[in-house]
């Protein structure tokens, strides 16, 4: 395999030049719009072009057949959700054989930067709801691949044997992942006939949000699936935190059931990739910014909410759609 060449503040700025049609310094023959790379460290696949575009260069010839099904899955989805999603305006190759695609840049921050208001929260349920209108077969025909739901009871013991790392690094309490039991765990599994369209990167950095806690748009379509919906519950457990994920899930429509399965799916998940950053498994050494991102997004997953006061689940009542009747809850 030829290895992808590194890109640079001077050949992305051929190639955007030759893109844009500006008039002014960045217009032909100028000196050609500003550049950065969006990532202070790492390879600089993603680049900042101007104040109004987003220049990505695919390393490999899959992550760039990826990025242009991404193009085509992002106009089938734009019509059902009230978010904004990015605009292609170019694509083709920066490399022999390696794609790029530069398209329009949403303004506002992210969910790392900006707290998501309650107002926020509904954008966050429309979302939600959005995605389970977008005809699956559809998305198929586009290439987005269909997955069968994650193990619960897998990923439970994975986090119970990930735990007592955390526990002597004093990072973590091991008694609270005593809640989730292996009975708890199978009555949480995913249901028959509930796959929808699943962004299936809904972190922080990927949820554009204004300085009011509007959720104003979604990037990064690129990992999307068709397959469980409490996926995306739990990487907005992740990005938000359990409390706001919950309530915009129950928004959507969606009970009790994939509610607590997504809560779970994020404390678990949670609690491996923290073990695996404060062990330092596989760079061989421990970053500090991601163990600090990890603690972040472990303190949020594991926030307490009204609906883990629920002991039983019902059994009747519950739709195709992953939507049920919520339990009673105690008084």
């Amino acid at each position: 395999m030829t290895q992808a060449p590194t890109p640079t503040a001077d050949t992305v700025r051929r190639l955007v030049r030759a893109l844009l049609e500006e008039s002014g310094p960045g217009g032909p023959g100028g000196p050609g719009p500003d550049v950065r790379p969006v990532a202070r460290d790492g390879p600089h696949t993603t680049w900042w072009v101007g104040s109004r575009h987003v220049l990505r260069l695919a390393p490999d010839r899959e992550t760039g057949l990826r990025r242009l099904r991404e193009l085509r899955l992002r106009d089938l989805v734009r019509p059902h959700v009230p978010v904004a999603l990015p605009t292609g305006v170019a694509h083709g190759e920066w490399a022999p054989g390696l794609l790029y695609t530069l398209d329009t840049r949403l303004p506002g921050g992210t969910a790392e930067e900006h707290d998501v208001s309650a107002v926020g929260e509904a954008d966050l349920a429309a979302l939600l709801g959005g995605l389970r209108e977008v005809p699956p077969r559809a998305a198929e025909a586009l290439g987005v691949p269909r997955t069968a739901p994650r193990s619960l009871e897998a990923l439970r013991r994975m986090a119970a044997a990930a735990v007592e790392g955390l526990a002597r690094a004093d990072e973590f309490d091991p008694a609270r992942l005593h809640q989730l039991t292996p009975a708890g765990a199978a009555q949480l599994a995913a249901q028959p006939a509930t796959a929808v369209l699943v962004h299936h990167a809904l972190r922080g950095e990927h949820l554009v949000v204004s300085a009011d806690g509007r959720v104003r748009g979604v990037l990064d379509w690129t990992d999307a699936v068709v397959g469980d919906p409490a996926e995306d519950i739990a990487g907005l457990a992740l990005a938000v935190g359990s409390g706001a994920a919950v309530r915009a899930a129950t928004l959507a429509g969606y009970g009790a059931r994939p509610c607590l399965r997504g809560l779970w799916l994020a404390r678990c998940d949670a609690v491996v990739r923290l073990a695996e950053h404060v062990a330092g498994r596989g760079s061989g050494r421990r970053d500090p910014e991601a163990v600090s991102l990890w603690r972040t997004r472990l303190g949020r997953a594991w926030e307490a909410i009204l609906l883990e006061r629920v002991t039983e689940l019902r059994e009747e009542g519950e739709s195709g759609d992953g939507g049920e009747d919520p339990p009673d809850e105690e008084p």
